[in-house]
């Protein structure tokens, strides 16, 4: 019997009409020329044909008597043509539908939960899609997949198994299994099963607890120290409250979704120049768009916002579908008005949650002893939604962002070339905003769904993601003249001072000391002043440097000889 772990099952308690708890994707794709019939034919042949090697595709739950533990895994055959379903999208003023029509069909779709009594995913076809430049077809598809059955890395694993690198599908080896396949469990199963499983999770948690206790006080010395509660002083540490947003509140059943794009081998290009990793950069952009759209509402905290970051608990290499990963906070930077000192925050946010989880990876658990479990767990899952306890209780995030790596190459599925991997994820009581990106090919895609109710204007927010790139594009590398930085301050104050000094004396010596002190001051801030503005204009033409957007002014137009008139 395999049983759900506690991290996997806990997605299944958690889950209400106002938190689904899938994970999915909206990817475009581009048929090759020629091709004939519907997608949709062609992917319910292809998935059928990859199912022997994608377990988590053709698996359900196996419910607890009386719910009593976590629910186990038992064997199932999915019927393709309710798992592979297609959405027909209205023309708009006569045009076919396109990237802004599908964006709102997954926010209509992606509140609607997976039926738990068959395996816990379901694909979505949009056809008539407007063709691409060239003329070809464009097809749609949106995935979902419960975070209980799969975390990010294990949909990535997936996705290699039902993706090819060429538009030809690879052969697929099929071994027979030796596995006895079960699709049920009986009661003696069950309950031997379950006390069985309780009995050594308690027994891996008595062995590692002396290991654990003196990682957890080295781990939380470390986070304390650098933490702005104990110091009183801001700073990059990410320990700490977050500030009220409107999006710290109980979410509700509607769900509001954004994509952008942004070219991956130039964000690495900057993120190297400023020695910054590409998550760094992913969480730099998220700041900034941020900043400038809470500041343009008017409603920007003069604290931080603080992200929760998700990180992976995986050992290199392991593609098995469960879930291992946890939670980290960072701070985002977003008081910091200046580009370069709001990287730099970031950058040392990241630096200072990877030196406090680097120790805690190996003791932070993804399973736990269940027994009893799913009645608590869903009990303070449904008082905490009613009595909408988000709304009260002072939060450590404010948003969930999460960098999830993919592929580098350009991939295939049922010969047609996939275009974008926008990931669409889950937004939860307190965090109704959740940017999740994903690298696909040459590119950053970014997936934003946020609580229709808490940010209806999530396409204003993705919009401010691609101002933030052009940020950072403009940010002066690190060796160059900043033409906008004032002129060098040695070189003001001694030419003032200078100035200053000559003509006081001579008013000292003309009107007397007691006269000529009060006058000297009179004469020292208007000098100060004057003498400033005359050696930054002298500076700013020797030193500044012309932007690279200037045009060259005309040439003066040549007259004709003649009397002036």
């Amino acid at each position: 019997m395999q049983q759900l772990s506690g991290l996997d099952a806990t997605f299944l308690f958690l889950e209400t009409p106002e938190m689904p708890m899938h994970v999915g994707a909206l990817h475009l794709f581009e048929l090759p020329a020629g091709h004939k019939g519907k997608f949709i034919t062609a992917l319910r042949k292809h998935i059928e044909s990859r199912l022997p090697i994608t377990p988590v595709l053709r698996r359900r739950l196996w419910w607890m008597p009386l719910n009593l533990a976590n629910p186990a895994w038992v064997d199932a055959e999915p019927d393709l043509k309710q798992h592979i379903v297609e959405v027909k999208l209205p023309k708009v003023n006569g045009q076919a539908p396109g990237l802004p029509e599908l964006e709102a069909a997954v926010s209509r779709l992606h509140p609607v939960l997976l039926d738990r009594t068959k395996p816990l995913w379901k694909f979505h076809v949009f056809e008539g899609l407007a063709p691409s430049p060239s003329g070809l077809r464009r097809v749609a598809l949106y995935t979902q997949l419960h975070h209980a059955a799969v975390d990010g890395q294990a949909a990535v694993a997936l996705a290699n198994a039902i993706l090819d690198v060429t538009p030809e599908p690879r052969a697929i080896e099929v071994r027979p299994s030796r596995r006895t396949r079960t699709f049920k469990l009986e009661m003696t199963e069950m309950l031997r099963g379950v006390i069985g499983n309780q009995a050594q999770k308690v027994a891996e948690i008595v062995r590692s607890l002396p290991a654990t206790v003196g990682t957890l006080k080295n781990a939380a010395t470390k986070a304390v120290s650098a933490s702005s509660l104990l110091t009183g002083q801001a700073g990059p540490g990410n320990l700490t409250l977050a500030p009220r947003t409107p999006l710290n509140v109980s979410v509700t059943a509607g769900r509001a979704f954004a994509t952008v794009t942004l070219p991956l081998h130039e964000l690495k290009a900057i993120g190297r120049a400023f020695d910054a990793t590409v998550n760094d950069m992913v969480l730099m952009l998220c700041s900034t768009a941020l900043r400038r759209h809470y500041a343009r509402q008017r409603t920007l905290p003069r604290k931080s916002l603080v992200a929760a970051v998700p990180i992976s608990l995986r050992a290199p290499g392991d593609t098995s579908a469960d879930n291992q990963a946890s939670m980290s906070l960072i701070s985002l930077g977003t008081h910091i008005a200046d580009t370069k000192k709001r990287l730099a925050h970031v950058k040392a946010a990241t630096s200072a949650m990877k030196s406090t989880m680097g120790s805690l990876k190996s003791i932070l658990p993804t399973d736990f002893p269940s027994l009893g479990v799913p009645w608590l767990l869903e009990a303070a899952t449904a008082l905490y939604g009613r009595a909408r306890v988000a709304d009260r209780l002072p939060q450590v995030a404010n948003l969930v962002i999460s960098n999830v790596p993919g592929p580098p190459v350009p991939l295939y599925m049922a010969g047609a070339r996939m275009l974008t991997n926008y990931p669409a994820s889950i937004v939860v009581h307190g965090l109704a905003l959740n940017i999740t990106v994903q690298s696909y090919d040459q590119s950053l895609d970014f997936g934003l769904m946020a609580d229709a109710a808490a940010l209806p204007e999530v396409r204003a927010l993705a919009d401010a993601l691609h101002i933030a790139f052009d940020d950072l594009r403009a940010l002066p590398r690190p060796g160059e003249h900043d033409p906008d930085a004032p002129p060098p301050e040695g070189l003001v104050s001694q030419a003032g001072r200078r100035l200053v000094g000559g003509m006081a004396g001579a008013v000292s010596t003309t009107l007397g000391s007691t006269l000529g002190k009060a006058t000297r001051s009179m004469i020292g801030s208007a000098t100060r002043s004057v003498a400033g503005k005359v050696v930054d204009a002298a500076v700013s033409q020797v030193t500044s440097r012309p932007r690279a957007s200037a045009r060259p002014a005309p040439a003066p137009s040549a007259k004709k000889p003649g009397r002036a008139g």
